[in-house]
């Protein structure tokens, strides 16, 4: 089966750009984005390529159909006129699970069944035999939006923000998906120091050092398609040789500080799984003291917020400490900061040169973005 496939990919609310940008360097057709999900075309060699390269994307999905269903009626019959026996063996689990928005058809529940019955009903008539569904994962994801079906093969598995290096977080870790974004909207590409004063457990700067590396993020983890009989395992050794082809070798300066000494050896540890710990170095430090000798460079962080993590007047105080280190860089470094904290600039004391709305799970944030040579020292 060489035919085209589509694919989808959902990132977190303001990824789009960035992860269809990836899709596009990765040689990937046709890439739009939309509000939440990145589209491409391809072949099933591009199962693994986007598995093992997207930094910002949360999944790969293979789109196998999208139709009217305004009733579950035409739920059913859509979804049995997809040809799944050419994805799905006789012995294939396929669990069904998925969401409805502004349709008729709105219990999610009544909708994997129907989901599921059509497409046993399918399967059944084709393999002319029951179905045991001991074999490897299929899993089916549909979206119902606006009385149009949407039906998807996950090929991931586990979320590709899991990349095998975090064995255990810190309290509300960040996604590496949107770590990874963060540095990428930087621009860093390992040449100037990279610093992350609020380390918490390394997520940020084990990241940096993946990005100025080139190294594939999904290269110590494992996906759901690899099991799959239709994927040659072969597209799988290929993909990753080619990615590891493109790997850097090189001296980075890539630095990660917190106050919490459990931390920072839990981001040590971090390191260590991403075989990343060779050009990573973390230490304990005060933020709030936060200095650098170099010239140049550029600092990426998500200090805590002051919602959950602690009070909003400690997390204002905070910052306008980290606001007064950060004015004794030299013009040359730029500030990379993630905080949901309405009044930031305020207590930071200055007015970001540029904000870009991201969302940290469902916390509504912005990457404040500061160039030190855009004004002029006092």
């Amino acid at each position: 089966m060489d035919h085209r496939l589509q694919f989808a990919v959902p990132t977190l609310f303001g990824l789009e750009g960035l992860c269809a940008d990836e899709m596009r360097r990765l040689g990937l057709a046709d890439v739009r984005a939309e509000n939440g999900r990145v589209f491409c075309s391809g072949t099933l060699a591009d199962i693994p390529k986007l598995n093992l390269n997207l930094r910002t994307g949360e999944r790969v999905l293979v789109v196998l159909g999208s139709f009217p269903a305004p009733t579950f009626d035409a739920l059913f019959e859509g979804t049995k006129a997809l040809p799944w026996e050419h994805f799905i063996p006789r012995e294939g689990t396929f669990p069904v699970k998925g969401h409805c928005l502004n349709s008729a058809l709105h219990s999610v529940p009544s909708c994997q069944s129907i989901v599921k019955k059509a497409i046993v009903d399918r399967l059944e008539s084709k393999y002319r035999a029951a179905l045991p569904e001991t074999g490897a994962l299929y899993q089916i994801q549909f979206s119902i939006m606006k009385d149009t079906a949407t039906l998807m093969l996950d090929t991931s598995g586990a979320g590709l923000y899991k990349r095998g290096y975090r064995a255990r977080g810190v309290e509300a870790p960040l996604r590496e998906t949107l770590a990874a974004a963060m540095v990428l909207l930087s621009r860093y590409r390992g040449k100037d120091p990279f610093c992350d004063p609020f380390c918490g457990s390394g997520t940020i700067a084990i990241e940096a050092a993946l990005i100025a590396k080139n190294r594939a993020p999904g290269l110590n983890r494992s996906f759901s398609a690899q099991k799959w009989r239709m994927l040659d395992s072969k597209l799988w050794v290929d993909a990753a040789g080619e990615a590891m082809d493109k790997e850097f070798d090189g001296e980075y300066e890539i630095w990660g500080g917190d106050i919490d000494p459990a931390a920072v050896e839990l981001a040590r540890h971090n390191a260590a799984l991403a075989e990343v710990d060779d050009v990573v170095k973390f230490e304990v430090a005060d933020a709030t003291r936060f200095h650098w000798g170099g010239l140049r460079g550029r600092i990426v962080t998500n200090p805590p917020y002051g919602e959950r993590l602690m009070e909003r007047r400690e997390a204002e105080e905070l910052y306008r400490a980290f606001g007064k280190a950060f004015a004794k860089f030299p013009d040359t470094w730029q500030l990379f900061l993630l905080s949901s904290h309405t009044e930031f600039e305020r207590t930071f004391g200055r007015t970001a040169d540029k904000k870009r709305k991201l969302y940290n799970g469902m916390i509504k944030c912005d990457l404040f973005c500061y160039n030190n040579y855009r004004i002029s020292k006092r």
